[in-house]
């Protein structure tokens, strides 16, 4: 992510966070593209309530391109719905 809260051209790991203070809820959502053993990628989202493990879901692509597209549509509809990108560790 770059200085101005964008999403990086390339990302293969984003982090979100989304707070409401009226329903008194924290919640997060880690995306990350990873490689698989075929030669393709793995999109996978984790998400829940701060504090809790999460859900998991793993979607398969044919190349990084392709999850890469994915993980930037995901982000991007969660952003609208009030989550926030946070920096990179």
């Amino acid at each position: 992510m770059n200085e101005a809260g964008q999403i990086e051209m390339f990302p293969t790991e984003l982090r979100l966070l989304r707070a409401d203070a009226k329903r008194k809820t924290r919640r997060f959502f880690l995306l990350t593209v990873q490689p698989d053993l075929f030669g393709g990628a793995v999109l996978v989202l984790e998400g829940g309530q701060v504090g809790s493990r999460g859900q998991i879901e793993r979607v398969r692509f044919s190349d990084e391109g392709q999850a890469v597209d994915a993980l930037k549509s995901v982000a991007e509809r969660k952003v609208a719905r009030g989550y926030l990108l946070l920096q990179p560790d």
